[in-house]
């Protein structure tokens, strides 16, 4: 048999989900395993969304949606959810493309702007999919480590370090996978700076902007001044909704790029589900106390997750400003993080995911998700405290 693709074969699988797909068996299988790998909200779907989706469903919203990059009351939304929320204004005509998920969104945009050679900085600790991602896209994917003992702060000089004249695209993650950081203003002004000097693409991924803590504001990339032209946002229904399961997302930013990327969606896979479109369109302009709810759910669990695992020898975790993860390192231990997650798994029965799966300037740190019952936190944490010594 002739060789199989080289490219392909070379993308390692998501270490997120493998680690949470091992938990789920091992629960299947009886084992008392408490899941704080992934990162999948615990709440349901809000009512009136999944309401607006049967509806359509029993309207006939099952064959192919008009347009095939979203349906017009759909990309409508999107464009005044952008600039009611963001202060961005796209043409819901042109400017927008509805995707199943915000991954492929994120694909799209590499796709879009990337060609063969082609350099992509991302800012590290890394979400697990984004050097994949540019690989599969033609780019070099090249990390910017934002050190541990900084807190992950992102500073203009560490990215003009990591500029080449190959450089093409930034990708920024805000709030951030896994470190829970909030871009802040200095933060947004240090990536403006660069962008524009640079002649750099930024693609935004906003997934959790609707998640973050303590009276701070998100940040867009795309409002900051000169940054409409050459900024791509990705966001998506699956976090601040609890609605990963129905894979819708969208992809927004400047005409010719978006032109280019629809026209790879339609020959990929060539839309998202309708009726899950008419969901989004309920979800987005219907009402917005649930997300508030559901954020300070997550606050009040952080605060809970901070303040207990501070207290255990041998733990220690920043209180997050956004996002639901917490990223705790382990000072004292010897173990690198691979074997701090695989000691926890098997002497606790709390499945994390390591920090090196998100980079060099992961290691040392495992993530935990916090998007799961205060119950299951309060075991896990009386768990860890049991077996700290032996990390």
């Amino acid at each position: 048999m002739k060789e199989l693709s080289q490219l392909v074969s070379s993308i390692p699988a998501s270490v997120t989900l493998a680690v949470n797909d091992k938990a789920k068996a091992l629960q299947a299988a009886g084992h008392d395993v408490i899941a704080l790998a992934g990162g999948d909200p615990d709440f349901a779907t809000p009512a009136h969304i999944t309401a607006a989706a049967l509806a359509a469903i029993e309207n006939g919203a099952t064959h192919y949606p008009a347009p095939m990059k979203g349906i017009p009351s759909l990309l409508e939304a999107i464009a005044e959810k952008m600039a009611r929320d963001n202060n961005v204004r796209i043409n819901p005509k042109t400017d927008v493309v509805v995707t199943p998920g915000g991954k492929w969104a994120l694909f799209l945009a590499l796709a879009a702007v990337l060609n063969p050679g082609d350099e992509a900085l991302y800012l590290e600790p890394v979400w697990v999919s984004y050097p994949p991602m540019i690989k599969l896209a033609g780019g070099k994917p090249v990390p910017v480590s934002l050190p541990s003992e900084d807190n992950f702060r992102i500073t203009a000089d560490l990215l003009r370090a990591q500029i080449t004249p190959q450089t093409k695209a930034l990708m920024v993650t805000n709030p951030s996978n896994p470190t829970g950081r909030v871009v802040t203003q200095e933060e947004l002004d240090a990536i403006v700076e660069v962008a524009t000097e640079a002649d750099l693409y930024v693609i935004s991924d906003e997934i959790y902007e609707k998640l973050v803590f303590d009276g701070r504001s998100h940040l867009s990339i795309a409002a900051a001044p000169d940054m409409a032209e050459r900024t791509l946002t990705v966001n998506g229904m699956s976090k601040a909704y609890a609605m990963t399961g129905w894979r819708l997302g969208w992809l927004a930013g400047p005409t010719p790029i978006l032109k280019i990327a629809t026209r790879m969606n339609s020959q990929t896979v060539s839309s998202a589900a309708n009726f899950t479109m008419h969901a989004a369109v309920a979800a987005l302009n219907g009402p917005q106390d649930i997300i508030a709810e559901m954020c300070d759910s997550y606050q009040a669990r952080r605060d809970f997750m901070v303040k207990a695992m501070n207290e255990i020898d041998g733990v220690e975790v920043r209180s997050v400003e956004g996002a639901f993860y917490l990223f705790p390192r382990f000072p004292h231990s010897d173990k690198n993080s691979l074997e701090l997650a695989e000691t926890l798994l098997d002497k606790a029965g709390i499945a994390g995911t390591p920090g090196i799966a998100f980079g060099q300037s992961g290691e040392g740190h495992v993530r935990f998700s916090i998007a799961t019952a205060m119950s299951e936190l309060e075991r896990a944490v009386a768990r860890l405290a049991k077996v700290a010594g032996e990390l």
